[in-house]
């Protein structure tokens, strides 16, 4: 018989909980990947593409206006995105251009991009969630939103 089945049956339950405790432990240790945050500067600004303009009452402008981020290469297709800000805040966000070519492609992105602009609008910067089953198309439109909030840092 094996020595860890019938004389020592403790040892076989002690042995148990420390891999376990041990496994928790590295998985807990593990740290998420995550995109910086983008401050959205209070000074005036102005964007590579579209239009913004800087109001502000008291010296301190604030960015309001249209911007348009780069065209983002995917392994589906180019992703653009295009912000609206609003005294420095973003109202929204557009999808210019997103791939489209195929049924998969219209079914996958017409259930990711109004996700990924809830996203933004809540989380106001570039640092949000990649949508399931989205991937490349989630990545393309952070770095394409990305792109716009930095034309309008200036």
């Amino acid at each position: 018989m094996h020595a860890l089945n019938r004389n020592r049956p403790l040892r076989r339950v002690v042995l148990a909980t420390a891999a376990t405790v041990s496994s928790v432990v590295l998985l807990l240790s593990l740290k998420p990947h995550s995109t910086p945050a983008v401050a959205l500067p209070s000074s005036s600004g102005s964007g590579s593409t579209g239009s913004s303009s800087s109001s502000g009452g008291s010296g301190t402008g604030t960015i309001t206006g249209s911007l348009t981020g780069t065209v983002v290469q995917t392994r589906y297709g180019p992703v653009q995105v295009r912000v609206t800000l609003k005294s420095g805040k973003i109202t929204d966000v557009t999808a210019v251009t997103y791939p489209q070519d195929n049924p998969r492609d219209q079914q996958i992105n017409g259930y990711a991009i109004p996700q990924l602009k809830r996203e933004v609008i809540s989380a106001q910067s570039a640092n949000i969630d990649t949508v399931s089953g989205a991937s490349y198309t989630s990545d393309g439109y952070r770095q394409s939103l990305q792109s716009a909030l930095d034309s309008a840092a200036g």
